[in-house]
């Protein structure tokens, strides 16, 4: 459903289940969304860069966003803060922009709280064993690392079933056609069309 002008959807899943690459389809097929750039104290990864990827902070300045309500959701993720600047998404919706918060389950559900009409999408590897090879491909990780994250997974997949739409990212491009469909049905329910 729409929130405001525009539509509001929440991406969740795992670390290493694809959601970085499939928004990165979409985006190549000509998909016009509004990516909204999570703050992160993590360090960057090779090849990410700050504003594009992330705004990446520092644990102080952080703390001081969040006191200051600049915050929409945050969460705590492998010892790092994650968050979502509430200007910008609220921002790019009273526009009338699909946007897209690529976020962790819990900030799904904080974010579910505050906006009830978002859309909320889970995104599935095929399977723990593929998600354990992703995590080592991506050679940022230490095993203990990998086995941290898989827990998590593990945990992160039970609550998969509360999302409004599942997919199972088997093939990238399928996953990033059937998330487009999960946007033309969205923006076909938006009644308001009929008074415009």
């Amino acid at each position: 459903m729409t929130t405001n002008n525009g539509l509001l959807i929440v991406l969740s899943g795992p670390s290493g289940s694809g959601k970085d690459s499939l928004l990165q389809q979409v985006i190549a097929r000509g998909e016009e969304i509004a990516l909204s750039i999570s703050l992160t104290t993590r360090k960057p990864r090779p090849g990410e860069l700050d504003g594009v990827h992330y705004h990446f902070t520092t644990h102080a300045k952080f703390e001081q966003k969040l006191a200051n309500g600049a915050i929409l959701e945050h969460t705590m993720y492998n010892g790092e803060y994650y968050g979502t600047p509430k200007d910008a998404v609220d921002a790019q919706l009273a526009a009338g922009n699909t946007v897209v918060l690529e976020i962790e389950v819990e900030g799904a559900a904080s974010i579910a709280a505050q906006y009830p009409d978002c859309v909320r999408v889970f995104l599935v590897p095929p399977s723990l064993a593929v998600l354990r090879q992703r995590l080592i491909d991506r050679r940022t990780n230490t095993p203990e690392d990998i086995e941290r994250r898989i827990a998590i997974a593990r945990e992160e997949l039970t609550h998969a079933p509360g999302f409004d739409y599942i997919i199972r990212n088997c093939v990238l491009a399928d996953a990033a056609a059937d998330f487009q469909a999960i946007i033309r049905a969205e923006m076909l329910k938006d009644k308001t069309i009929l008074t415009r």
